[in-house]
């Protein structure tokens, strides 16, 4: 070989080899840790999909301060969505809701005022008062409000949360934690998104007297739409946020921090590293079909198959381009089929690694075919057996 070519093969060897390592390292995306938060407990995850992108002593079981009013309001929502209560059905205002301590609405003893204007109190300025009001007329008295507050904790699996009050004021057996927080505020957003909205009023008027939303967030960053911030001696400064921005939604709960300036300042850096190194994505949308097969014996000879439910997935910024996913159907399927009936999987892998696997459930309800159908179709499966096994 002419020394020449001999030394243009090797330079050119290591040029190739050189530019696969860098190549390979543009691809390698690291994600970086998340923040160190200043607050006894804290935690961030993927409103969709549930994935924690962030978390410290998130089951610690604390005390919650006014976050406790996200409780009282779910309660209340559910109320009024089962048509046991309205918007504008008034409510007595008792002395003990009167004279509750701590922050107020400024309820006056014996005034009529709606539920719309207590939930607001509730929310925009965490009235004590209007919380304890509203609880004894949805319950009768706060124990027993307390009682419902404790059976939606323990449906929803919130499974370190016990509720003895309505407005979050120290009490003995009175917790809850940073992760049973985010499960509550999912359940509340994804049920309630017609009452959602009133978590992002920065002010409210009531009795001439207008109070201004404590939570700093919703002034300072256009994408936060809620949700509530609480504050005793016993719980410090805590607050749980929710922003959106653009199909993404993320909930962050600080609790225990030193200042109301911390806990919005701790917040924000966690809605930040998540929005800045996490996207999601739907990738299927619920109840649409994504395949169809055959059914045997079935009145029908093919059945739709979907999700139950939207699939989103939660991943590190610039990989969506190695997303996979496979659809993998029964085979054999005979009628009756019921609507969704598990019929199969979607499972979706990202570099190999699976991420999430759903059902594949039937869109449709097929009966039974006539007999002669379910005839034909028996000696078409036999056949079909005897192919296979050969």
């Amino acid at each position: 070989m002419h020394p020449f070519n001999k030394y243009f093969s090797i330079w050119f060897f290591s040029l190739f080899i050189t530019l696969s390592q860098a190549n390979a390292q543009e691809t390698e995306i690291t994600t970086p840790p998340a923040p160190i938060i200043a607050a006894t407990a804290y935690f961030l995850e993927d409103f969709h999909t549930g994935k924690v992108l962030a978390e410290s002593n998130a089951d610690a079981r604390l005390p919650p301060a006014s976050l406790t009013k996200i409780m009282t309001t779910y309660v209340v929502f559910r109320e009024l969505s089962n048509g046991h209560l309205h918007l504008d059905d008034t409510v007595t205002i008792s002395e003990k809701a009167w004279k509750t301590s701590g922050s107020r609405m400024f309820l006056e003893l014996g005034n009529q005022v709606t539920i719309q204007n207590l939930l607001h109190g509730v929310i925009i300025q965490s009235g004590n008062d209007a919380s304890v009001a509203l609880a004894e007329h949805v319950a009768g008295d706060e124990a027993t409000f307390s009682d419902m507050m404790n059976q939606h904790a323990a449906r929803l699996g919130m499974n370190n949360s016990h509720f003895k009050n309505s407005d979050g004021l120290p009490s003995p057996d009175h917790y809850t934690s940073a992760r049973d927080l985010a499960i509550l505020t999912t359940a509340l957003i994804k049920e309630f998104p017609e009452y959602y909205r009133w978590f992002s009023q920065k002010e409210f008027t009531y009795n001439k007297i207008t109070q201004q939303n404590r939570n700093k967030l919703l002034s300072r960053d256009e994408s936060v739409d809620g949700v509530k911030t609480g504050f005793t001696d016993d719980a410090g400064y805590c607050l749980v946020a929710s922003a959106l921005r653009e199909d993404m939604r993320l909930i962050s709960v600080v609790m225990g921090t030193k200042s109301a300036i911390a806990r919005a300042n701790e917040n924000q850096t966690l809605i930040n590293y998540g929005f800045r190194f996490y996207e999601s994505h739907r990738l299927y949308e619920g109840n649409k079909p994504l395949n169809e097969t055959r059914i045997w014996k079935g009145a029908s000879k093919t059945i739709a198959l979907g999700l139950a439910e939207d699939l989103y997935v939660t991943i590190p910024r610039r990989l969506y381009p190695d997303l996979k996913a496979a659809i993998n159907v029964d085979k054999n399927i005979i009628a009756p089929i019921a609507e969704h009936t598990k019929l199969g999987t979607v499972k979706v892998t990202l570099k190999d690694d699976l991420i999430i696997e759903k059902d594949l459930v039937s869109l449709q309800v097929i009966d039974q075919g006539n007999i002669f159908h379910r005839l034909f179709d028996s000696a078409m499966l036999m056949i079909e057996k005897s192919n296979d096994g050969k």
